[in-house]
């Protein structure tokens, strides 16, 4: 059933080039995406910033990228993904010169921050290139080895504290200028030309697309669940340097190795949760998937040594890069024909999760003094997703669409 045969059968049946430009494209964005998490420790240092602020300052990307994925998943369909993309990369650039160049206070990388949002909105590029690309019964694999990119994650967490001890954190922006000039022309050769979308979905109008999918009862439904898990994914990646450093004393190349690894286990399951969702259904994946993360995030509320605490977060970051791939599975059945805009919007959700995880963690300890209110509240958050899951397959039967 999972044979290494039926993958490069599926993989086959797609053009292939174009899922490897799409996953190069997210690849690089999410590298410059979670930069300032990276660096988190060191620019923190630098400003002397409290919990609140350190937190306000790696969630920014997040927002940037939350609120950017609605205007960019209604580009990719009406304008295109690949000229979309082209036209993202250019933001990116213009967002790590200005690290490079300037930033030289906390209103400015806050400023920094929010244009590299650019990074983050690649998601509803990536996804409608690689959707494209491939037939219906192997959506699940192609979208999920595409947001697989998100491994990105390992690459800033690992590379970036390093070269920052070698070039300090403002030269590890310009340096990101080098591997975005390079993507930007492969994606152009790799990609397929969407010259060739039919006219009817080319030029609908877009608001009309927005609507037609805001009516539907599993948009918001949907929102919700990429919240969590994508919203934890990102939010818990980005925040985890300075979250070890503060409650386990590691430094900042220790600090980023964990959290290299971490997000190492989470991309990589990530087509296996689309692949496993094709073959059994999304829906009823996702009710263990969100019951697990539950279960894990109290656990590691309880602040455990560090012996414990490191299984308990891969084990946490894994599983939610699981969720991943199953939900937007669950997508692509869902919106098969406005997967720009679908992609776009649940994204936005997930990148807004992401943006509120750090945010109240940082919150949260300034006035309780400890960690363990933020993660425990996000543990309760994944508990009513798993209970939704469940009442929802119970009212459709199994089937699991709130729409019927």
């Amino acid at each position: 059933m999972f044979s290494l045969n039926t993958l490069v059968s599926a993989l086959r049946s797609g053009h292939w080039p174009s899922l490897v430009g799409a996953w190069l494209h997210f690849e690089v964005s999410f590298m410059v995406w979670l930069l300032i998490g990276a660096l988190g420790v060191p620019i923190a240092e630098d400003f002397g910033l409290s919990p609140t602020q350190k937190g306000l300052l790696v969630a920014c990307p997040l927002l940037g990228g939350a609120l950017l994925r609605v205007g960019v998943g209604l580009a990719s369909d009406q304008l295109g993904a690949k000229r979309t993309g082209l036209y993202l990369l250019g933001g990116v650039t213009g967002a790590v010169l200005w690290g490079w160049l300037g930033a030289t206070s906390y209103l400015q990388m806050l400023g920094v921050g929010l244009l590299m949002g650019f990074a983050g909105a690649s998601f509803a590029v990536a996804l409608p290139v690689a959707s494209r690309a491939y037939p219906p019964a192997h959506q699940g694999l192609a979208l999920g080895i595409a947001a697989s990119a998100n491994s990105g994650t390992v690459l800033a967490m690992f590379f970036a504290p390093r070269v920052s001890q070698l070039v300090g954190w403002h030269g590890v922006f310009g340096l990101m200028a080098v591997p975005l000039a390079i993507t930007a022309i492969l994606f152009w050769l790799f990609v397929q030309s969407d010259a060739g979308q039919s006219r009817t979905e080319r030029h609908r109008l877009w608001w009309k697309d927005l609507a037609e999918m805001l009516r539907r009862p599993s948009a918001y439904w949907l929102c919700t669940l990429y919240a969590v898990t994508f919203g934890g994914f990102v939010g818990l990646c980005s925040t985890l340097p300075i979250f070890l450093h503060d409650q386990y004393g590691l430094d900042v190349v220790e600090a980023g190795s964990v959290t290299a690894l971490c997000g190492l286990l989470g991309s990589l399951i990530r087509p296996l949760g689309g692949f496993v969702a094709d073959r059994l259904g999304g829906i009823v994946v996702l009710g263990p998937v969100f019951a697990a993360i539950a279960g894990l995030m109290a656990g590691l509320g309880q602040l455990p040594p560090f012996g414990w605490a490191l299984p308990i977060l891969i084990g946490t970051i894994t599983v939610m890069g699981f969720g991943n791939g199953v939900v937007f599975q669950v997508v692509s059945e869902r919106f098969p024909k406005r997967i720009g805009i679908a992609s776009g919007v649940i994204g936005a959700a997930g990148g807004f999760g992401g943006f509120l995880l750090p945010l109240w963690l940082g919150a949260l300890k300034d006035l309780s003094g400890t960690f363990r209110p933020g993660l425990w509240l996000f543990a309760a958050l994944s508990l009513a997703s798993a209970v939704s899951v469940a009442l929802a397959l119970r009212r459709t039967g199994g089937g699991g669409d709130p729409d019927r």
